[in-house]
Parts: structure tokens; C-alpha cells; sequence
């Protein structure tokens, strides 16, 4: 099935706001009527993206219920308020000695790296990372790090195949540069959220100790492999030397994102987050965003899982569609609609009469549906309902 690129969102219709504009005698003419005007009220439900992604009145909301709830504190140059706060708590999350605010996962990643090689330059890394795919060369045209493709087309890469490629630099290379560091991402966003599974990432950890190679892990959605797989953020960050970790993606954020590691390490960060044009006077409104999004977020996580079982396994009753995990997956799932369903119009369908929103299946009649936290606007019975209603 063809990936949904990052990118490549639902396109959004108006938002519908005659229900607060007009009397109630004018929607009940209409046929809509109480049931029309609870609708419109709702929130919307996406299968796409991983978390909530604020319009900004909403984010503006939102965060007074934050400040009314904690009474946070302005940051100044990333320094102290809510931003020492949200550090604390990633360091307490990920069981790492330090934490810093980082303008962006590609800063943090290849920030990471840097500092993590040293003066070698070789970097391993899948070939399906975002660091090797979507990052604009800047290991190479910034950094000076040449980064080591394994695994092609691949979710991951074996701590088998690590090992022999390093073998194989000594007989294949003239000049030795040195081994930098090893970076994995997981889960793997151009694997629709495939994850590496926690048996291989162990045995590459221990190789790299045994052998002193530094590890990085790009987690950027690293809540999303917890909570699929039951391995908890703090055990995944324990076999990486640094972990980034996204605060855009499923906490609310408009930007931002965290690294964690070492004291040694994290202290370089701040002076080169400088060097880099990446420090900016005020960075609380994100910080503080992504503080109050945390509070709770793994329990809801859950509850989604639970509420998505139960939907699914109610829509795999009909004989029409089928809904399936990805192997070694996590919150995306293939979705494939029989030739006697009309996917366009069930998917307009879905948005128009009961706001659920999610990609249009393409022309096998499959798409990608994405779990997360927007699946708990609803009770799980009105979604099997609309679903069935918009499959005809």
C-alpha cells in the first residue's frame, strides 16, 4: 500500500458554523434539528496525524487552560519558567541526566551526532530515515558526517548487518575516518510508523558499548512505539547515549522538540544551538503547550488502543472492509474497502455527516487510517455507526 507522506493531509472543507449563527426554528425547518447542531459541535475525529494539531483559536484556548492551571513561567533564551520545567520532566521520562529545548527534531538530531562522533565521520543510519531522507544533507554539508545507509527500502537494520559493514570498511576503504556514531529512528515514518523491533535494538545496543560506538535515537514519535509495543519510553531511551523526541507531532506543540542524554553532552548543546541560528529569546508558548499535553497523555494513549479495537474488530464484521495492523506496526493501520463501496463518497460522507476525518482511499479503494488521541471525541458505537451509515 502507498505511504501517506508527511505532508500529505486531508484537504479541509469550511467549517460549518450555521448551527451557532442560525435559530433553532431555521435548522429544525431544515430537517437538522438537535442532532445537526450536536454534530457540528464536536470535535473532529482525524485518522491522519499522530495528536492533535491546534487551529490557533483552539491553541489559544488551550493554553489560557494551561496558565489557569499552573501559572507557568516565561522562558528567556530557552532558559528557566516552563521550559526548565518541560527538561525536568523529559529527563525524569526518559531516565537520561539532562534535557534541553531544541527549535526543531533536525537540530536535535543532527546536533546529537555531532557531538556524539567527535572528529569521525562516518555515521550509520537506515536508509529510510528521516535523518538520511528528509534532513537536506546537513550531516554532510554542515556537520562534515558522511551518513552510512543500511538496510534500503527497509524498516531497520540487523546488529548483523551493522557489524559487517563496519567490518567490511577496512578492506573496502583506503582512508580510515573513523566510526562517528550509529543513529536509529523509531518508529520509521516512511514505513508508516513501523517500529524497530526491542530484541534487534538490544543486540545492536550491546555491540555498540562493547565496540565504544555512540548511539542516537531519533524518537520523535517514540510515544507511539511505547504505546503500541508495551516497551515504555524510559526502557527504549536507556540502550541510545541521546534521544530527541518531538513535541509538535502528538502533544500539542506548534514546534519544538527535546533531546535528552548525558550531562556532558547536553551542556555543549545550548552554545551550539547558538552557533547554529537556533536560539530565540522567547520559546514558553510551546513549551508550555506540550507540558499540559503531557499530563495524562500516556493514559489516553491507551484508551485510544482500546477504543480503536473495538471499532475495528466491529467494522471487520461487515463484509465490506477490512482494517488491519502493518506488521511490526504501530498507530497506522491498512484499511482495504470492497469494489461494492464507493470510497469517495464514503469518505465524504464521513466528514460531512459525522466529522470524522481521514485520507481518501486511493484507486484500490485502501487507505491508511492513523490512531490517536482524536478518536476519544466520540464514543466508540457512534464511529462503528457512521462508518456503517457511510459505506451504504
Amino acid at each position: 500500500m502507498t505511504s501517506f507522506g508527511r505532508r500529505h493531509f486531508l484537504k479541509k472543507g469550511s467549517t460549518v458554523l450555521l448551527p451557532a449563527l442560525l435559530p433553532a426554528g431555521t435548522l429544525l425547518a431544515s430537517g437538522g434539528g438537535r442532532e445537526q447542531q450536536e454534530k457540528a459541535n464536536t470535535k473532529p475525529i482525524k485518522f491522519f496525524g499522530d495528536g492533535e494539531m491546534f487551529e490557533p483559536g483552539d491553541y489559544i484556548n488551550e493554553l489560557a487552560q494551561a496558565y489557569d492551571r499552573t501559572k507557568f513561567e516565561k522562558d528567556r533564551y530557552g532558559a528557566g519558567g516552563v521550559v526548565a520545567a518541560l527538561e525536568k520532566r523529559f529527563a525524569a521520562l526518559t531516565g537520561k541526566e539532562q534535557a534541553i529545548f531544541m527549535p526543531s527534531g533536525t537540530l536535535a538530531n543532527q546536533l546529537a551526532i555531532s557531538v556524539l562522533s567527535g572528529g569521525n565521520t562516518k555515521v550509520f543510519v537506515q536508509e529510510t530515515s528521516h535523518m538520511y531522507r528528509d534532513e537536506a544533507d546537513a550531516a554532510q554539508a554542515v556537520f562534515s558526517k558522511r551518513l552510512m545507509p543500511l538496510a534500503a527500502n527497509e524498516t531497520f537494520f540487523t546488529a548483523q548487518q551493522l557489524q559487517d559493514s563496519i567490518a567490511s570498511l577496512a578492506k573496502d576503504e583506503v582512508f580510515q575516518t573513523g566510526i562517528g556514531a550509529v543513529s536509529i529512528e523509531n518508529p520509521v515514518r516512511r514505513m508508516d510508523g513501523r517500529s524497530v523491533p526491542i530484541a534487534e535494538i538490544q543486540k545492536i545496543a550491546a555491540y555498540c558499548r562493547s565496540n565504544n560506538i555512540k548511539l542516537h535515537l531519533d524518537g520523535a514519535r517514540l510515544f507511539m512505539a511505547a504505546a503500541w509495543t508495551g516497551v515504555s519510553v524510559k526502557e527504549y531511551a536507556s540502550y541510545f547515549d541521546t534521544v530527541y523526541i518531538s513535541l509538535y507531532k502528538y502533544l500539542g506543540a506548534s514546534g519544538g522538540a527535546i533531546l535528552c542524554g548525558s550531562k556532558e553532552v547536553i551542556e555543549q548543546m545550548g552554545h551550539l544551538v547558538k552557533v547554529h541560528g537556533g536560539s530565540m529569546y522567547g520559546n514558553w508558548t510551546n513549551a508550555a503547550m506540550a507540558l499540559h499535553r503531557l499530563e495524562g497523555f500516556e493514559s489516553r494513549l491507551q484508551n485510544a488502543i482500546k477504543a480503536s479495537t473495538e471499532i475495528f474488530s466491529a467494522l471487520n464484521k461487515h463484509a465490506g472492509i477490512q482494517i488491519s495492523p502493518l506488521q511490526n506496526g504501530t498507530n497506522i493501520y491498512s484499511m482495504a474497502l470492497s469494489k461494492a463501496i464507493d470510497g469517495k463518497k464514503m469518505h465524504a460522507q464521513l466528514n460531512k455527516e459525522f466529522n470524522i476525518k481521514m485520507p481518501q482511499p486511493n484507486e484500490n479503494n485502501q487507505s491508511l487510517l492513523t490512531v490517536n488521541e482524536t478518536i476519544l471525541h466520540q464514543n466508540p458505537a457512534y464511529i462503528i455507526d457512521a462508518f456503517k451509515k457511510s459505506m451504504g
